[in-house]
């Protein structure tokens, strides 16, 4: 009963510590743009460390951990994939974005920076791009909902619901109030939660197996494919497609809005390269902690004999066996963290859809900045309904779509922020092709069932489509390439004082 107390003493002290950073972010949020940009004055650290939490969700600290305890070193390639997925998006993306948001009409969310910088006179582009984050997110949502409540039954012996809804309200609340501020600040803790979590839990278990080398020698003892990139084999077709669908996962990182929204928050262009360099670094102590504690674990619990039914909860089981309860209490934290942080980001692109994106363009007068920040509270909360609505009973497919939609953002989104950063003929006809043609590439080959990662074909067929059909109806605007070449020189050129910047 006692290590109960310790660990729901950490929990709690974990939930206050959220609340009190959405409370602060509360009081320095005045305007729509602080409310959904953070009003573009996110120092490089915030930014870097919010992305790359807001990123990984409890795949991080369960999923990976599980698929290397269970199938070994074969299943890094994605996190591989994904470290040079996030390093190029950081190194290219990043700078041009931050600049050509602002340049293009000081745009606040990826809809409206392709309308404006592609000067959509339809609209379909915005209201197409926003209806498509909007339904994915709020699956995506229900997801983590869904993560929430399993965790805190697993973890705690808990009633599903009971967790799903504390979880759910605690996240809701630091993001209904502090906006983006508060889901960056969080994001923060929770990055710095997971990251240490995640170097605690492996040293202290091959502390306690004897060291290293007793450790290195277990693992090869009893499953010595484990310490092999491609599992012990030749390397044969069905391996090759294996790694090359894990690798692909990085080319989803160019089109996910929670992530890339980040960039656009950067006080300048020039900070990208400070903040590529934290986050960078954070990923792969983060992505090296997972892989190490999988790999660990196959030695712990072959030497304690302790019983593991879900391979996903052996960073869990270890930190509850291993450490005392309140740093363990901690450890769960940071699972709900990995979690938390994830639904708040993605709330918040969910409240930008509604509101900038769908709201303002039916709207025939301009609203006043109360009013939008008003409606985007409202968003927040609207969404958190129906994505808790579909959470109530727990639903496989619902968390399947976890990877399907990292597919379909990624290729539908991919190609076209891509071409709209650095090729000047890029149209706003060539970008609905783009976004139609990946986003149902997705859907058809995931049917197909071939084996490879659908976000590899969507994401090239996308990038032609978008490339082809934009080459068919192109016209020259000078305001665009003005644009395009003011971009630049905000990229290549510091300014005195960026954005929010006193004098």
């Amino acid at each position: 009963m006692s290590d109960q107390i310790f660990l729901f003493a950490a929990l709690g002290l974990y939930f206050a510590g959220m609340l009190l950073i959405g409370w602060m972010a509360y009081r320095r949020t005045s305007d729509h743009e602080d409310y959904m940009l953070g009003g573009r004055n996110l120092p490089p650290w915030v930014a870097a460390l919010s992305a790359g939490a807001s990123d990984m969700s409890g795949w991080l600290v369960m999923g990976l951990p599980g698929a290397i305890y269970a199938a070994g070193l074969i299943e890094a390639w994605i996190a591989i994939g994904l470290l040079l997925g996030a390093y190029l998006n950081w190194k290219v993306v990043a700078p041009r974005l931050r600049a050509y948001t602002e340049v293009s009409r000081n745009s606040i969310t990826v809809p409206s920076f392709l309308e404006n910088r592609l000067r959509d006179g339809t609209r379909l582009l915005r209201i197409i791009s926003g209806t498509v984050i909007l339904v994915f997110f709020t699956l995506y949502i229900s997801s983590g909902m869904v993560a929430g409540g399993v965790f805190f039954e697993s973890s705690f012996n808990g009633d599903y619901l009971t967790g799903m809804m504390l979880v759910t309200g605690v996240t809701l609340l630091y993001t209904l109030f502090g906006g983006f501020l508060g889901a960056s600040f969080t994001d923060v803790v929770q990055g710095l939660m997971m990251v240490v979590a995640l170097i605690v839990v492996p040293v202290a278990a091959v502390v306690a197996i004897g060291g290293l080398g007793e450790t290195s020698e277990l693992i090869g003892e009893i499953a010595p494919d484990h310490l092999s990139l491609l599992s012990g084999t030749a390397l044969t077709g069905g391996t090759i497609l294996a790694i090359v669908s894990a690798l692909a996962w990085g080319l989803g990182y160019f089109g996910q809005p929670h992530i890339i929204v980040r960039f656009m928050a950067l006080r300048s262009p020039q900070e990208a390269k400070s903040a590529r360099r934290i986050g960078i670094s954070w990923m792969a102590v983060s992505l090296g902690g997972a892989v190490l504690s999988g790999l660990v674990g196959v030695a712990y619990i072959a030497k304690t004999g302790v019983d593991l039914t879900n391979p996903e909860t052996v960073v869990l089981l270890m930190s509850q066996t291993l450490l005392h309860p309140f740093v363990a209490g901690l450890v769960l934290a940071a699972v709900l963290a990995a979690i938390m942080s994830t639904i708040s980001s993605q709330l918040i692109v969910c409240s930008s859809a509604l509101v900038e994106d769908i709201y303002r363009v039916f709207r025939r007068t301009p609203p006043r900045p109360a009013r939008l920040v008003l409606m985007g509270r409202l968003a927040v909360l609207g969404v958190a309904i129906v994505a808790g609505i579909l959470a109530i009973t727990p639903n496989d497919t619902i968390l399947g779509l976890v990877s399907f939609a990292w597919a379909g953002f990624g290729a539908a989104f991919g190609p076209v922020i891509l071409l709209s950063l650095f090729w000047r003929r890029l149209t706003n006809w060539g970008a609905l092709a783009g976004m139609v043609v990946g986003a149902a590439t997705v859907f058809i080959w995931k049917a197909l069932g071939t084996g490879l990662y659908e976000l590899l074909p969507a994401f090239v067929l996308a990038l032609l489509a978008a490339i082809v059909v934009s080459l068919a109806t192109y016209r020259h605007n000078e305001e665009i390439q003005r644009e395009f070449t003011d971009t630049g020189t905000m990229v290549t050129v510091p300014r005195p004082h960026a954005v929010g910047d006193t004098p």
